[in-house]
Formats: structure tokens, sequence, C-alpha cells
């Protein structure tokens, strides 16, 4: 069962298209990487080699 995390100010914001698009702190957050490819992913996950660096 996936853990609920209520959304707070920071979190995300609406892109020009539309969507929500998290931030930093959302990931942080959450506590893991999801391995999407996401814009502002803290743990340094690359689509193209499918690693993540964690940043320091």
């Amino acid at each position: 069962m996936k853990k609920y995390i209520p959304l707070e100010d920071g979190d995300y914001y609406l892109t020009p298209e539309g969507y929500r698009c998290f931030t930093e702190q959302y990931h942080l957050k959450r506590g893991y990487c999801c391995e999407s490819g996401c814009r502002h992913c803290p743990y340094g996950y690359n689509k193209n080699t499918n690693s993540t660096n964690k940043k320091s």
C-alpha cells in the first residue's frame, strides 16, 4: 500500500500545458526515486543510463 503524502505549498507548480510538476521538496518528502526521469529529481536519476546518482 502506498503512503499518502498530503500536498503543501511548494510541492508542485502547474506547467504552461496545465500539468502538475513536482518539485524537489515533494520528491524529498516522498523519500525515494520513482525512476521516471522527473524534472526536479533530487536523486539524480538519468533515464538514458538507467542509473541514480544521489546528489549530496
